[in-house]
């Protein structure tokens, strides 16, 4: 199969994983924000290591860590990830699903403006135009509402970021999240030793029989979505990421509306028409530039 044909695959069912988060993490909001993240790590970890060493992965992993340039890049695409698990978990512990999908409809326009930062990637002027309707959606909203929708912004830029930086990182999407874990994973075992000693603090998990496997199940489930996105962004151009990545937006709002029954403020309605506006743009123009791309020699 031609890597791009692979790659295009791994992002659609990357992206499609993680529209079904919040019907998962719905079921956590009686949990600390925090204590969800640091089991998140911690069984992330242990899943990417079961995986790497089902699957042969183990020479590669030895390799990676003797690389202390990668190490550095996989440290800053740790910080980028834990932000954005961190916010999307409280988020939606908040009912404020509909909010973070809105961040992750911003993303791919977010992401095209990195490609072209970073990666010199061409754009076509209606990309142009998508970036700068995308923009005119998040002032709407800080006018309208009277304030900046900082859950869908922070949510917007961690992950574009962290998508930039793994395109830096020549390794594969298992052992990258491998190394991404093993940065967190001392801060997670702090804050867990912290709380299990502190009287006036408590964990839920090994409490609550049913929290628990939640809780382990959330690792194995953060991390398929993260190596089949990380592969993805391997075998593609940015661009072409950001675009696929308007099925989990579009399965989330439809999850927070529907599902979750989660109100919102009317005047919202305009900054997704906004932002769905920017994305016609976006793909129309990104399907006129790789018609170009081909018909030229």
């Amino acid at each position: 199969m031609h890597p791009q044909s692979k790659g295009l695959i791994l992002a659609i069912a990357a992206y499609t994983i993680w529209g079904f988060f919040p019907l998962y993490f719905s079921y956590l909001n009686s949990v600390s924000p925090v204590e969800v993240l640091a089991q998140r790590i911690i069984w992330s970890l242990v899943a990417t290591l079961s995986i790497g060493f089902l699957f042969g992965y183990r020479n590669k992993l030895l390799t990676a860590l003797k690389d202390t340039k990668l190490i550095g890049w996989l440290g800053l695409s740790a910080f980028l990830i834990s932000i954005n698990w961190l916010v999307y978990i409280w988020a939606v512990g908040q009912h404020r699903v509909i909010e973070t999908s809105l961040g992750y409809f911003i993303s791919p326009v977010v992401s095209l403006i990195l490609a072209r930062l970073f990666f010199k990637e061409s754009l076509h002027p209606l990309q142009v135009w998508a970036g700068i309707i995308a923009a005119t959606a998040i002032l709407w909203e800080f006018i309208s509402i009277g304030q900046l929708p900082w859950v869908s912004i922070i949510l917007a830029f961690a992950f574009a970021l962290y998508g930039v930086v793994r395109k830096h990182c020549i390794i594969d999407g298992i052992n990258g999240m491998t190394i991404e874990t093993v940065w967190l994973l001392p801060f997670a075992l702090i804050w867990i030793g912290w709380q299990a000693v502190e009287p006036t603090k408590s964990l839920i998990f090994g409490s609550d029989q049913a929290m628990t496997l939640l809780l382990v199940g959330v690792g194995f489930l953060s991390a398929l979505p993260l190596v089949l996105f990380a592969m993805a962004t391997r075998r593609i151009d940015l661009s072409v990421v950001g675009f696929i990545m308007y099925i989990n937006p579009t399965m989330q709002f439809l999850i927070g509306v529907f599902v979750l029954k989660e109100s919102y403020p009317p005047e919202r309605l305009i900054t997704f028409a906004l932002i769905w506006l920017a994305l016609l743009l976006f793909t129309t123009g990104l399907i006129k530039l790789r018609r170009k791309t081909i018909i030229l020699p």
